[in-house]
């Protein structure tokens, strides 16, 4: 018996960033994609994560502040051409939101778990944008690790950017990728 949702799951890609283009979610859209994103598994309802949405001109505005933090941060000046570069990156896709891993000493939420919750919420928001027929790509880069980005973006001693989700409409079908043979990545205990 067919289910759609299997189906689903079976066939989402990510999309490159490169290769999307408007329209993003509207409003209602994407509240819709950020709730999916917050109904994830969260042992003793800790809440261990949080979203920073980049829309319209706010895209620009921190392209600057990556471009910035890269002057800063690399041990040779980056060329123009890097800076650009940095400028650009989140003006490829309509919408980009930051996932903020942020863990909080609880004994019975151990950290890990924590994290792996946050990882959670990335891949929930990436599903509930594709289910609503956007696409989507789940990246960190330089920029998630960054010192300075980490500053600029307000985060805490606690937090850490656990991705950058970009949301957008694919300029056209992507196309799948090898994927791992079961036999090499699965075993059974006790045989």
């Amino acid at each position: 018996m067919p289910n759609q949702f299997l189906d689903f799951l079976l066939s989402r890609r990510s999309v490159k960033p490169a290769q999307m283009r408007p329209p993003g979610p509207d409003a209602a859209q994407l509240r819709s994609i950020l709730t999916a994103a917050s109904r994830v598994p969260d042992h003793k309802k800790m809440v261990p994560w949080r979203f920073i949405v980049f829309e319209g001109d706010a895209r620009a505005r921190f392209g600057d502040v990556l471009a910035e933090v890269c002057a800063l941060e690399e041990r040779e000046p980056p060329s123009p051409q890097r800076l650009e570069i940095e400028r650009g990156r989140f003006l490829d896709a309509p919408l980009v939101v930051a996932v903020i891993s942020r863990v909080t000493s609880h004994p019975g939420a151990p950290d890990w778990e924590q994290i792996l919750s946050a990882g959670a919420a990335c891949f929930n928001l990436c599903l509930a944008a594709n289910a609503l027929g956007f696409a989507s790509n789940w990246l960190t880069g330089w920029y998630a690790y960054s010192p300075g980005v980490k500053s600029r973006l307000g985060l805490g001693d606690h937090e850490r950017v656990a991705g950058f989700v970009y949301v957008g409409s694919a300029a056209a079908p992507p196309e799948d990728r090898e994927r791992p043979a079961l036999a090499d990545i699965v075993s059974y205990y006790g045989t």
